[in-house]
């Protein structure tokens, strides 16, 4: 195998290049690459069979293989194999999670997709989109562990850095590992505002502050897309979740039946709209509804249907459609029509409001509403039968067809789907790439509290006792020893508190519930801090009920998805820590269950407010 397959070209009658994509001989307006994408999208969409568009119309989950060849049969998620998708059911969108382990395999395994895509009637090239890649945390449902690629903090921690150009940084950088092993879309930036604190899908928003986030989704979609055009260069993202995924009732999930109702006791749907109308300037490829249901909410005198986002016709074609002008790609989020069994677990489809309507049904209500895609699902067959049955016309799917084909076009991979196996392992994970995610790291890092000056830590003539601090990281401080007995300094870092849940699928990845930490662990910080100087690192991937831990520490720190060595980077000055708060920490659950899901800082006298942050000392 060569490291870059090359597409076959020929050469039209008046000496035009072109891959003969039909395999007829003839240069298709289609194939054409002079003409615009608009044009033809329209033109390949006018060819299509009634099942070729209906494949069209999902974006369904893919397993691959760790040597980079093609998984056959279904998987951990996925139903069905690549094979069978592309060849067989005309799915061309394919949501990849775990990707083969090292960049050049990454690559090998996209440019397989793309080579079977090439034996389809037309050549249409897949589209292979992920979850963001460039995480600590690793949730099948939501985002994946940098892997190959270069670590940064979560997007909490880029907000808390409050700085665009560091976002679009980011975003640049990750673009490039993308396109370099063959990742074209990306389903994010997550741009709802995270309004109730207990929500635990937060970690990847930039936080409940309007204005910050709208900020953050510019840049972020600046550096991913290259501005409002796509190119051959650009990945294509997907903003979600609108009209806003964070008014969530008691913070419960809408992955989950418990967690289905979305609220606005504070009147705040408006506010919600906000970074979604700065993503739509910016041009944004897509955007995903939420699983959400609004529940009493009216708008402009009207009341608003109970059914989820997917489903409502009112917020997808009156709202994002026809007020705020938005005419590019509406994918649902995934899972909305069927119910799964994942990993030995079983997860409902995320039909609310609409429980009671049987498959086709809830496919025609989506379509109504004004859906394009199907996120998650692999039954075009049913697309067919509503259309053949007369429920849905075909109308309707060229519509939504023209948009999902001229994205293709864009991105340029009907030219060239293809990747460079040795480009792939130069870019992704390249020096200056982990450099640069594991300084903006530890230039998140948010001093919330260090009385006693104990920062910047310097020289190593000390004894310190760690906890969930690599042991090798920790000798840059001084001597590690094993017991707090021993210690000059103890630095402990905490995860998260959250009420841990493994009834149905994607529960045990979803930290929910309570903000407090267990009364056992405080009483333990308590004894360590008895021995010597005790630094403190909590994980904010949410807020947290910090009190009891501010009471015992002698230094606190926040951090937001950060490795040992970025935290010493920090805890030392070798790179200043000059984050600050994204969201502000509530004083007690209380304040927590007091407050209004829809209102940023929401909760009454908090700990600390959002934005504090000592910063470097100098």
């Amino acid at each position: 195998m060569t490291a870059r397959p090359v597409p076959a070209t020929a050469v039209a009658a008046d000496g035009t290049i072109f891959r003969d994509l039909d395999h007829d001989g003839v240069m298709a307006p289609f194939e054409d690459p002079r003409l615009g994408a608009a044009e033809r999208a329209a033109d390949l969409a006018g060819r299509l069979t009634l099942e070729e568009k209906a494949g069209l119309l999902f974006h369904a989950i893919v397993e691959t293989s760790p040597d980079g060849t093609l998984a056959e049969g279904g998987g951990r998620i996925a139903e069905r194999g690549i094979r069978e998708m592309v060849l067989e059911q005309g799915i061309v969108h394919v949501n990849v999670h775990a990707l083969p382990p090292t960049a050049r395999l990454a690559a090998r395994w996209a440019n397989a997709v793309q080579a079977l895509a090439a034996e389809g009637r037309f050549s249409i090239p897949v589209t292979i989109s992920t979850d963001p890649r460039h995480s600590f945390a690793e949730n099948d449902g939501a985002a994946f562990s940098a892997g190959a690629m270069s670590a940064w903090p979560e997007p909490l921690g880029l907000s808390a850095l409050d700085d665009p150009e560091e976002v679009r940084r980011f975003a640049d950088v990750a673009r490039r590992e993308y396109r370099a092993v063959g990742l074209h879309a990306a389903l994010h930036p997550q741009i709802d505002l995270a309004t109730e604190p207990r929500w635990g899908r937060q970690f990847h928003t930039f936080g409940p502050d309007a204005e910050r986030v709208s900020r953050m989704a510019e840049a972020y979609l600046d550096g991913f897309q290259i501005g409002p055009e796509l190119g051959p260069e650009s990945v294509a993202c997907m903003a979600k979740h609108f009209p806003g995924g964070g008014p969530q009732l008691d913070g419960e999930d809408p992955h989950f039946p418990y967690g289905r109702e979305q609220v606005y006791p504070g009147g705040q749907f408006e506010l919600h709209l906000e970074p979604f109308r700065a993503a739509i300037a910016r041009g944004v490829s897509a955007l995903m509804p939420y699983y959400g249901m609004p529940v009493g909410l009216v708008r402009n005198g009207e009341a608003i249907e109970e059914v989820g986002f997917g489903f409502n016709r009112q917020v997808l074609t009156g709202i994002l459609r026809e007020e705020l002008g938005y005419e590019g790609v509406i994918c649902t989020d995934w899972g909305l029509l069927t119910d799964t069994v994942a990993m030995g677990l079983p997860l409902p489809a995320r039909a609310w409001g609409v429980e009671h309507l049987d498959l086709p049904s809830r496919a025609q209500k989506a379509l109504e509403a004004g859906v394009d895609q199907f996120g998650g699902e692999q039954c075009p067959e049913v697309i067919v039968e509503l259309v053949r049955a007369g429920r849905v016309a075909e109308e309707r799917l060229d519509a939504s067809v023209r948009r999902l084909l001229e994205v293709k076009f864009r991105l340029g991979l009907f030219e060239d789907p293809f990747v460079d196996e040795d480009a792939a392992e130069q870019v992704a994970g390249a020096a200056d790439f982990v450099a640069a995610g594991r300084a903006a790291q530890a230039a998140s890092t948010t001093v919330l509290a260090d009385p006693q000056g104990l920062l910047p830590l310097e020289g190593t003539d000390r004894r310190v006792f760690v906890v969930g601090l690599d042991a090798e990281e920790a000798a840059r401080l001084g001597e590690v020893v094993d017991r707090p007995e021993d210690a000059d300094l103890v630095i402990v870092r905490l995860e998260e508190p959250f009420e841990p849940r493994a009834d149905l699928f994607l529960e045990p990845f979803f930290h929910q519930g309570s903000l407090e930490y267990r009364p056992g662990l405080v009483s333990r910080l308590r004894i360590l801090a008895a021995h010597a100087p005790l630094i403190i690192d909590a994980t904010l991937l949410r807020p947290a009920i910090l009190a009891p831990v501010a009471e015992v520490a002698t230094t606190l720190v926040a951090t937001y998805g950060s490795g040992s060595a970025a935290l010493i980077d920090a805890l030392t000055g070798a790179v200043p820590p000059r984050g600050t708060l994204p969201f502000e920490i509530p004083a007690s659950m209380d304040a927590v269950r007091a407050g209004l899901a829809d209102v940023p800082g929401g909760t009454a006298d908090p700990l600390f407010p959002v934005r504090h942050g000592l910063g470097a000392r100098d």
